[in-house]
């Protein structure tokens, strides 16, 4: 596991204060892998709409499947 640091403006660290004291998480740690990984989770599901989309207006599906399964994981 690696470790990074990120620098945050007073308003974004506010935020992340008050998300662990009102029981989100347990520390700022666990409330940045969440957003991570809730932020993995929306580019998947926007991957599949723009698929959709696609298939809707005719063009079919473009690319890999592979790599689309990938982002869904």
């Amino acid at each position: 596991m690696s470790t990074i640091s990120v620098p945050l403006n007073p308003k974004l660290e506010a935020s992340l204060d008050n998300l662990i004291r009102s029981g989100f998480r347990d520390n700022k740690a666990a409330v940045m892998r969440e957003a991570l990984s809730r932020l993995a989770e929306e580019e998947a599901i926007q991957v599949v709409l723009r698929a959709e989309q696609e298939i809707s207006q005719g063009k079919g599906l473009r690319g890999d499947l592979r790599d689309l399964m990938k982002k869904i994981k």
